[in-house]
């Protein structure tokens, strides 16, 4: 059985900022599930018996190669998705990662073609399917 296809999913989200209004983005490769070509944020979806706050850790270090210094909760998204006719059912937390820049590195090559550091007024194009929403409903939040 299939995490958000077969039975919801629950999934972490982060927007990983350097405490100067940049914000880290990758650039979704092959080895992704989805969405090649699209900008993104970072997340992944929880493991079995894992916490919120230590998949969320789990996730950052394994995209990003680093912890978080600090986290902070934005709010949770239910997520529906049609991809290529397959629906996706997710419940998403969202969180605001701050990250010492320094040691952020493209930890995941085979899933992240790019990594690039940008303020949240100029986004790169194209983006995934989901930022856009965030952006906009968390902008106050994501400062």
């Amino acid at each position: 059985m299939k995490k958000g296809i077969d039975f919801t999913g629950i999934a972490v989200s982060f927007s990983c900022h350097d405490g100067k209004g940049n914000y880290l983005f990758h650039k979704r490769g092959a080895g992704c599930r989805d969405e090649h070509g699209c900008w993104d944020c970072g997340g992944g979806g929880l493991k079995f018996n894992e916490t919120l706050i230590d998949g969320l850790y789990r996730e950052v270090e394994e995209e990003y190669g680093t912890k978080p210094i600090e986290a902070e909760f934005l709010g949770h998204d239910e997520v529906f998705r049609n991809q290529d006719g397959v629906v996706t059912h997710w419940i998403t937390f969202r969180y605001r990662v701050l990250v010492d820049r320094e040691k952020v590195v493209n930890n995941e090559p085979d899933k992240l073609d790019e990594i690039l550091w940008t303020t949240n007024d100029n986004v790169p194009t194209p983006l995934h399917s989901q930022l856009p929403v965030v952006l906009e409903k968390y902008r106050k939040l994501l400062v």
